[in-house]
């Protein structure tokens, strides 16, 4: 049942990435200038993050996190797969190779 949960949250999530129009609405955006940006989005149960977070440190803390690498804007991590998952973003159902647009639709 979870499988086709995805399926359908992907689908919906594709029509509307074909349309280039990102709800952000109720996620907070933080970008720190470092050689890579450090770019997280929060939602209301978890964070989609670049690499330089660490999904050890957030499952310590029990944070929900999905993290995707080589980005350098927020477009691009909607864009990209996840590459790590802590043990709360898993029990949302978000799951590696999923892309960042769809583990945040379940972090919202």
């Amino acid at each position: 049942m979870k499988n086709i949960g995805l399926l359908v949250c992907s689908l919906v999530l594709a029509t509307s990435s074909q349309a280039g129009s990102f709800n952000w609405d109720n996620l907070q955006r933080d970008r720190i200038e470092l050689k890579l940006p450090l770019l997280t989005v929060k939602g209301n149960k978890g964070l989609l993050a670049c690499g330089y977070i660490n999904v050890s440190a957030c499952d310590k803390t029990g944070e929900a996190c999905a993290i995707v690498s080589g980005v350098s804007n927020f477009d691009e991590m909607l864009a990209k797969p996840v590459v790590g998952v802590s043990k709360a973003a898993t029990e949302l159902g978000v799951v590696l190779g999923m892309t960042g647009e769809q583990a945040l639709a379940l972090l919202r």
